[in-house]
């Protein structure tokens, strides 16, 4: 006990205050920092309040996604903000080593979901399951992430298929302005609010390239067509057509200026989504055609027509209800746009047929006023459902590729988020169903069967409690007895349904449950259900009448006989229908209801969510006002605590969310022991020959930890080791991929380099092959050449020495008739005396050698003295016996003289000058004793002499 001595005591109280207050204004000075937890995992202490407090001042400063573990939350900014979800923020997320170090986005999601895909690891196929409240953003949230993967997922390689892939692409993306006109409208809580559930399959090759999309949808909310709550609005396409139709298109629609339908409340009302021309164009790319468009057009606006006929009560049940005194003009307005004969459907509006006894026969029975009303909102219900059920078949063939062609898939799952109004019926409790399958589904998947995985495979771990929604489950959909069990039994059971009556059978048959409750003080029947997002009360009056969902069948045979062309797609005219639309007696089959369709759909796409890799982004409306930077820290606490989102923050931040069996680890990161450094091989307890050995080195976990602490050296993110799996955060996992990544970069460097090496090498040994094989050709062309020149040589030498020897032999011959004639003409000359026969044949064979008269006595060598004169003699025909009688006279050195001819009775002068021949300046040595040619003759010049 503090005791005040000399008044100290109240001063170190004051002192402790003071320090207390200083204490405070710093803690709570820190909340300025909040804004930049991007993780609600590093909020300290992680409870309510402070995680409460740091979305809203991450909020209030435009900071809008905040991580929380394994879950991404998203708040509505109720405001546009186009630089977030611009095209280069998304270049910039896909092009990020790791995205997770960037600011927390929906294409942070989207990016690791395609990194996962193309990693192959198990489970390949992803999922992204975005939650929430009505009004949260969720169609927003799924619209982006459909352009994010069509932007990122179309990486073509050829002109053709990239033209392939903006096609597939664009119908991806206008598939969303056609589902949300004729599936979304404006409710209390969201201007544009999805009145059905989707789960959109976006499909990708090999390649991980997006090549088609299909879409599954549940529960529209039909009866919306026909009743709309106070202050909400019918579907957006009804406001489209009824706003943005043109001149023309009112004629033909029947729709003028200022025309008032009772199934289109608020039209004053202008909303975004009311935008015509965007729903038109985007049903142009989908490949529905303007006549196709002006059908489907027409046939909504003969509902419109349709919802104005008002019956009036008969008086007498044997008459049929009249119409009002305006309704007649709407009756044949709707009978004209639905190509419907006017007499035959208000008949059957008015009348039923009843079929009973054993022959089956007909009765005809008038219809009371309420039924009359109920007939004309199945007619339009059932118009509307099988018009919104081609549509997205329509879409499906659009945009749905081949079984062959795609391998995996990215999902995107769109539902209703939980609703509570005043009035609650069947759709809401479909709705709630399925927003607590969900909430199921992530607590099986991140919160329960994280954390009994981790006593299984023998981890420490500090249990975190949650909110388990089992109970309510079991409440709602639970064997043998439970709400949906109870309301099918009152659809099979021949007798009309009270609500009271279903009320007490709910009360007595699920009495004790902890999830029931009863308002006493309601004046309706009804009952309340604790969903873990909150009570909810619901009304049972009307609840087995839409369970059955009766569609008379005079109704569908009134539409088989439509002459409109959509018409008659949507309602064929099937022979078989006639003989099995009333079963009798105990072949009845089994109703099978609204209920258990739901169920059953909703049962199939659990299975395939199981069967991915699911991803969960909770979408947060932080006021009810739609209002920016305004937020409610009561409305945000309820959703915070509706989702479990302190439970997820608690185990995520405690847990290991990443497991990957021994064998699968080993298989993708054995390649990291690369890495290990030589000098810590035997400090780690490793098996004697370093890891090295043939046994896997997972199969102990020691050994494997050891293993990982080798590759990873101080690591500080944690990883644990099972029995059979090897838990890791998703730091850890990125760590391992970048430290993979970097050994692949090693390897392909290792590869690159062997391989520039053998191709240096190999075209070293081409470059020497070519050149040997060039030197060998060359060396054959070379003495091919050389052969054919010797060939050619040898041809030309024989023909030479032929020539010669025959000019030879006849010169010779020749030589000898001027010597047997010189002999007989001068045989007495005492002054000249015979030439020897060998002299007197050569002169003759170089005196026919040129028998152009051309002399050689100008020749350098040859002849020489009295066989020049003989010669010259020869060569000009003169007679020998008589020298005296001519004078023969060579001039070499006189220039200008260009002839030589011979004077008679005179002297004969040889003139000589330069050839003008080609090649007549090659002079090749002659032999002393033959004539080498005539330019030689002509060049070569003497000195003048007389002979």
């Amino acid at each position: 006990m503090l005791q005040q001595v000399n008044g100290h005591g109240s001063g170190s109280a004051a002192h402790g205050g003071e320090s207390l207050r200083e204490d405070l204004q710093e803690f709570l000075g820190r909340e300025a920092p909040l804004q930049q937890l991007d993780d609600l995992t590093k909020v300290n202490p992680v409870t309510l309040e402070t995680v409460l407090r740091c979305l809203q001042a991450r909020y209030m400063a435009d900071t809008f996604y905040t991580n929380a573990g394994c879950t991404l939350v998203a708040m509505n900014p109720f405001k546009p903000v186009p630089q977030l979800y611009s095209p280069e923020l998304m270049q910039e997320y896909h092009a990020a080593s790791q995205p997770q170090t960037l600011k927390p986005h929906i294409f942070t999601v989207g990016e690791q979901t395609y990194r996962n895909v193309k990693s192959l690891m198990e489970p390949v196929n992803q999922s992204v399951v975005v939650s929430g409240e009505s009004g949260a953003g969720k169609t927003w949230t799924s619209r982006c992430l459909m352009k994010f993967y069509a932007v990122v997922a179309a990486s073509p390689t050829s002109w053709e298929s990239h033209k392939v892939a903006q096609r597939i692409e664009q119908r991806i993306l206008n598939s969303n302005p056609v589902m949300e006109a004729f599936g979304n409208a404006c409710t209390l809580r969201n201007n544009n609010s999805s009145r059905f559930g989707k789960f959109i399959q976006l499909q990708l090759n090999g390649a991980q390239q997006m090549t088609g999309a299909a879409v599954q949808t549940y529960l529209l909310e039909k009866t919306r067509v026909a009743c709309q709550a106070p202050s909400e609005r019918n579907f957006h396409i009804f406001y489209q057509i009824y706003k943005g139709a043109h001149a023309e298109e009112r004629v033909r629609w029947c729709l003028p200026e200022g025309a008032t339908f009772s199934w289109l409340p608020h039209p004053e009302r202008t909303l975004e989504e009311d935008c015509f021309e965007v729903t038109r164009e985007a049903m142009l790319h989908l490949g529905i055609d303007a006549p196709t468009q002006n059908n489907i057009f027409q046939a909504l606006a003969g509902l419109l027509h349709l919802g104005n006929t008002r019956f009036a009560d008969s008086g007498n049940e044997a008459q049929p209800c009249p119409l009002v005194d305006d309704a007649q003009c709407s009756v044949g307005t709707s009978a004209l746009l639905l190509g419907l004969p006017e007499d035959h459907l208000l008949e059957t509006l008015q009348i039923r047929t009843i079929r009973a006894g054993r022959g089956q026969q007909v009765f005809r029975k008038p219809c009371s006023q309420a039924e009359c009303d109920t007939r004309r909102d199945c007619l339009a219900k059932l118009v509307y459902a099988r018009l919104f059920d081609w549509l997205v078949s329509v879409i499906n063939s659009s945009i749905c590729a081949a079984p062959n062609s795609w391998t995996t898939f990215i999902g995107l799952l769109d539902v209703y988020g939980f609703e509570s109004f005043p009035n609650n019926s069947l759709e809401q409790l479909c709705i709630n169903y399925a927003n607590e399958k969900l909430q199921q589904h992530f607590v099986a998947h991140y919160l329960r069967a994280q954390q009994e995985e981790y006593a299984v495979e023998g981890l420490e771990w500090s249990f975190v409690s949650y909110q388990d929604n089992q109970p309510c489950l079991d409440l709602i959909e639970g064997s043998p007895v439970s709400i949906c069990s109870l309301i099918n039994e009152e659809c099979r059971l021949n007798r009309p349904s009270s609500a009271a009556q279903l009320q007490t059978r709910i009360e007595s048959a699920l009495t004790g449950r902890p999830c029931l409750g009863r308002d006493r003080l309601s004046p309706e029947p009804s009952f309340i259900v604790l969903h873990y997002a909150g009570p909810v009360r619901y009304r049972t009056a009307g609840l087995v009448e839409k369970n059955k969902d009766p569609v008379p069948p005079e109704l569908t045979r009134l539409l088989q006989q439509s002459q409109d062309p959509l018409l008659k797609v949507l309602f064929p005219a099937d022979p078989e229908e006639k003989s099995q639309e009333e079963p009798s007696g105990q072949n009845r089959a089994p109703v099978l209801t609204v209920v258990s369709k739901f169920k059953a759909s909703l049962e199939q796409l659990l299975q395939v969510l199981h069967g991915t890799t699911p991803h969960y982004i909770r979408c947060i409306k932080p006021n009810s006002q739609a209002q920016a930077q305004i937020f409610h820290r009561e409305e945000v606490l309820s959703q915070l605590e509706a989702c479990g989102l302190v439970e997820t923050v608690h185990v995520s931040a405690a847990g290991l969310p990443v497991r990957v069996s021994h064998r699968n680890f080993v298989e993708r990161y054995k390649l990291l022991r690369r890495l290990r450094p030589a000098t810590t091989l035997g400090g780690h307890g490793l098996c004697p020959d370093g890891g090295r050995s043939e046994r896997p080195p997972c199969t102990e976990p020691a050994t494997l930890r050891g293993l990982l602490q080798e590759i990873l050296h101080a690591l500080p993110a944690p990883l644990h080791c099972g029995r059979t799996k090897v838990f890791m955060t998703n730091s850890t996992l990125e760590l391992l991929e970048c430290a993979r990544a970097q050994v692949l970069e090693q390897c392909a460097r290792h590869i690159q380099r062997g391989w520039r090496r053998h191709r240096c090498r190999t075209q070293a040994r081409q470059r020497r092959a070519a050149v040997l094989i060039q030197a060998a050709v060359r060396s054959w062309l070379a003495r091919k050449h050389v052969r054919r020149l010797h060939a050619a040589a040898t041809v030309i030498k024989r023909a030479w020495r032929e020539w010669r020897i025959r000019m030879a032999f006849l010169a010779s011959e020749e030589l000898d008739g001027v010597e047997e004639k010189h002999s007989s003409q001068a045989p007495c000359s005492p002054s000249f005396s015979p030439l020897p026969l060998a002299q007197t044949r050569l002169q003759g064979a170089i005196t026919r050698l040129w028998p152009l008269g051309l002399a050689l006595a100008n020749a350098a060598v040859g002849v020489h003295g009295f066989q020049r004169k003989l010669v010259v003699f020869a060569c000009l025909q003169l007679p020998v016996g008589s020298p005296r009688s001519c004078t023969i006279q060579t001039a070499q050195e006189q220039a200008g003289v260009l002839s030589i001819r011979a004077l008679p009775q005179g002297s004969i002068r040889f003139h000589c000058r330069k050839s003008p021949l080609r090649y007549a300046d090659t002079c090749p040595g002659p032999s002393p004793d033959s004539v080498t040619g005539l330019n030689q003759i002509l060049l070569e010049r003497h000195r003048p002499g007389h002979v």
